[in-house]
């Protein structure tokens, strides 16, 4: 017998029906709208947002939201932390280290959940749950 490709499979969830195109999208959003969140100092709103609103409704977004929302705390804190040392040097170079991976992360989290798939950020506080 053929194993069904992947969108027939159902969802990443054990035997739930499988993901719907919103699903995805809206875990997306969790990711990419945290990045066009830290432009103005809001990252953790949109993953926060959704957790509230969607999270109720799916568990893949609700997964993908709690995961942005502990990476952009994560964020915070090291942002935090290179602003209080950067007048003694470490904090200068910590600040760009910060700003990259708060960019490049949540892009591969954002791809990963358009694909369907669940993603771990690989150094988050895990202070949601």
């Amino acid at each position: 017998m053929e194993t069904p490709p992947r969108e027939q499979m159902g969802s990443y969830i054990t035997g739930s029906p499988m993901l719907t195109q919103d699903e995805k999208t809206m875990g997306l959003v969790a990711h990419i709208g945290s990045i066009l969140g830290n432009f103005v100092g809001l990252g953790f709103a949109v993953p926060l947002v959704l957790m509230l609103t969607k999270g109720k409704e799916s568990s893949f977004i609700r997964e993908h939201a709690v995961e942005s929302l502990n990476f952009q705390i994560t964020c915070f804190i090291a942002a935090a932390i290179a602003v209080a040392t950067s007048c003694i040097g470490i904090g200068l170079l910590l600040l760009p280290v910060v700003g990259i991976l708060a960019l490049v992360f949540p892009i591969i989290g954002g791809l990963k959940a358009n694909e369907g798939q669940a993603y771990k950020y690989p150094f988050a506080l895990r202070l949601v749950k």
